[in-house]
């Protein structure tokens, strides 16, 4: 076998003679590529060791004389740790004689065994010194050997690993008083001409009034002042407020969301179906209504009332016979009645309802909000918590005093009640110079080469389409999003992960799933093992969507590994109709796993997914409003078995969780595809005095489909009988 000295004596020759350079097509080019070595006395592994002489660590150490090498066979690998996700643009191999003829050079986020993703492959390789253009990001790098070209291991003096620097191409700089937002952001102010801003207001209404999957997105911005103006707002469409508080901004008139287009029941000429008013939004501002007038806001889904103050009262469905099925009031003072009519289900969380509250369906939820009705379970249905154990508020951009724009980042509070902004208004802001304007086509190297420089992101409207990860790894990073700019991820990665770091902000965005399947598509944390509570992530109306658009595919939607995050408004839907719907069109297993400890949700909305909608793993988590419908499309019970259980839970908390509270949720059914399908269980959960729910809920949507039980096999059939199903509180 020889001695490591004596063979690397007989090779010596061979490798002063055969240094090489490979170059690989590349995005970052050479003038981006930093000349830092980022693997330099990094942590190091490998899969073997020839003896102790040649360790790992003695290819990432700086000496030419010395190295790594492996056992003789195959495969082998080396690894190195970054210690933080990087933009490759190199990586050299100095290898000694005993080389790789066939060998990767392979990213990963975690190092985990499925999780890598090659960045070069040959089966060519004449070793020597190599120089390989490369484009991808990852915290971990590894060079993978597959066939050796001698019969010794794998050897190698040195590995070198290069990130792209702050001069990338793209990186561009932020005029934070003359940002250019694209095409479809209009910003008004008071001189601005009231007949123009009125017509394009009513121009994108018309665009986008039944415009339920097209890739058009708007957001209409008002400078502080007083406008007379009447919004009808509609799909895909944002219109904010850009004063620091909501009263800088006032409009007479409306900002009103109608029930107008879609067919309710049989009759074609009724069009007062609100069930899928989603998908849009109306934030920091404040509304006076014309004399005698209400404010229409039948909505559904993934629509905010965000930070507003409402002169007048609000009906929340069409105001006859309409059905509306969710949406939330947050941050907000309505001064007139609020009459929820039809809603189904509908959250109002940390606002002031000055004129009172009117009306129940299913589940009426009130947290930490002034002016609430009293707990009362059901008929009428209206689960109120006095205040909201730990809240933060969504970021938002807004125009300071010396004409700067700039984003208010909303301070923690515990124990709250009442809105952020009328007794102060406590946070911080950040210049919108600090953030790096994302563009429809922007490439995700350039987005992740901004995010590395420390840049926060600013999405504007449009479809973002995404050849890799997002990746935020940096704490304290804010992601905003105006119009509900929308994440298509297309070559199945994850739209957008973050490290387990402080205080990421998450806003205003929609992912969309591509055709080719996602394991998953957010990912928050990488553990989940490290405390932040003093600093939690926090995500403010962010939505996902599995089909629709496209057929598209995603096993897991969002999974949340980090501890003490913050879901403020969520709705995740495996699409019922639409483009590319079907039991094996667009597969989705699982909508929200949440892993993390101390996790709290306010409004959440999981809806069709094919196994567990909501699978909770944490400890010490606490939802406020949870809505689900079970899949539509089970073709028979077959399809449709956990095992030996009849379908899969709508909620499903894990057998190992000792704490975890629930306040006001529901789970329905409309088996459409075959209503002689049965689920077992509305929510399935330990029974144990830990983990205590509070006004619970089981529909059968019309009697189409069965509901055996609410939790636990106990509380009653929702049927064709029984079409809604009641439990207080459980255990």
């Amino acid at each position: 076998m020889g001695s490591t000295l004596s063979r690397a004596a007989a090779f010596a020759a061979a490798a002063l003679c055969s240094v090489t350079s490979v170059s690989v097509a590349s995005q970052a080019g050479a003038a981006a590529c930093g000349t830092g070595n980022v693997a330099l006395h990094r942590p190091a592994t490998a899969s073997s060791t020839e003896n102790g002489g040649t360790p790992a660590s003695a290819a990432v150490d700086g000496n030419a004389g010395t190295r790594w090498s492996s056992q003789f066979s195959d495969p082998q690998w080396l690894q190195v740790d970054l210690g933080s996700t990087q933009q490759l643009c190199r990586v050299s191999l100095s290898w000694e004689g005993a080389y790789g003829k066939a060998f990767q050079v392979q990213v990963s986020d975690t190092a985990a065994a499925n999780s890598w993703r090659d960045v070069y492959s040959t089966t060519t390789s004449t070793g020597g010194t190599q120089s390989l253009d490369v484009t991808g990001s990852g915290r971990y790098v590894r060079v993978l050997g597959t066939q050796r070209a001698t019969g010794w291991g794998y050897s190698l003096w040195e590995l070198g690993v290069f990130a792209t620097t702050p001069d990338t191409p793209g990186v561009t700089p932020t005029d934070p008083r003359n940002p250019d937002f694209g095409p479809n952001v209009f910003v008004y102010g008071p001189g601005s001409s009231q007949p123009e801003m009125q017509s394009r207001l009513d121009s994108i209404a018309a665009q986008m009034k039944t415009n339920q999957f097209g890739p058009q997105r708007y957001a209409v911005l008002f400078k502080p002042g007083t406008y007379n103006a009447d919004v009808n707002l509609r799909f895909y469409t944002q219109i904010a407020g850009l004063g620091l508080m909501p009263d800088d901004v006032n409009i007479n008139g409306h900002i009103r969301v109608e029930a107008d287009w879609l067919q309710q029941g049989d009759d074609p000429n009724n069009l007062g179906n609100a069930t899928q008013n989603f998908w849009r939004g109306t934030e920091n501002l404040s509304v006076t209504l014309p004399a005698n007038q209400i404010e229409r806001w039948a909505v559904s889904q993934a629509t905010a009332y965000r930070r507003m103050h409402l002169r007048g009262q609000a009906h929340l469905w069409n105001g006859y016979d309409g059905w509306a099925s969710g949406g939330l009031i947050v941050d907000s003072k309505i001064d007139g009645v609020v009459v929820s009519g039809s809603q189904q289900q509908f959250l109002t969380r940390n606002s002031n309802l000055a004129g009172g509250w009117s009306g129940s369906v299913w589940n009426m939820v009130f947290a930490g909000t002034q002016g609430a009705p009293a707990n009362h379970f059901p008929n009428p249905s209206h689960t109120t918590v006095d205040t909201s154990p730990v809240t933060r508020e969504k970021p938002y951009l807004y125009l300071d005093g010396s004409g700067e724009y700039r984003v208010f980042l909303p301070a923690l509070r515990q124990n709250s009640r009442g809105t952020s902004w009328e007794n102060g208004n406590p946070g911080s802001s950040v210049s919108l110079a600090d953030f790096f304007i994302v563009r429809p086509g922007t490439p995700a190297a350039t987005i992740n080469a901004a995010l590395q420089q420390g840049k926060h992101l600013l999405l504007t409207p449009g479809v973002h389409q995404l050849d890799d990860t997002i990746r935020v790894t940096r704490p304290n990073t804010v992601v905003l999003g105006l119009g509900l700019a929308t994440l298509t991820p297309t070559t199945g990665r994850a739209a957008l992960t973050t490290s387990d770091v402080d205080g990421v902000r998450l806003a205003g965005f929609l992912v969309d799933a591509g055709v080719q399947n996602s394991p998953v598509l957010l990912e928050i944390g990488d553990s989940g093992a490290n405390s932040h509570a003093a600093n939690p992530t926090s995500l403010h109306d962010v939505y996902l969507r599995v089909g629709g658009s496209q057929a598209g595919k995603a096993t897991v939607s969002m999974r949340v590994n980090s501890r003490d995050t913050l879901i403020d408004h969520t709705w995740v839907w495996r699409a019922d109709h639409g483009e590319g719907v079907g039991w094996t069109a667009n597969p989705g297993q699982n909508g929200v796993v949440v892993n993390g400890d101390n996790v709290t949700a306010y409004g959440l909305f999981v809806e069709h997914y094919q196994q567990h909608n909501l699978i909770w793993n944490g400890n010490g988590g606490r939802v406020y409003l949870y809505q689900n419908e079970l899949p539509y499309d089970p073709p028979n019970q077959a399809a449709w078995m956990n095992g030996s259980k009849r379908g899969w839970a709508g909620y499903k908390v894990a057998d190992s969780v000792t704490t975890h509270q629930a306040f006001g949720v529901g789970v329905y059914c409309f088996n459409q595809a075959n209503p002689s399908v049965v689920t077992d269980n509305a929510f399935e959960a330990p029974n144990r005095p830990g983990v205590r729910f509070t006004h619970l809920v089981a529909v059968s949507l019309g009697g189409v489909g069965t509901i055996a039980n609410v939790i636990n096999g106990v509380g009653g059939a929702a049927d064709a009988t029984t079409q809604v199903r009641y439990l207080v509180n459980y255990p």
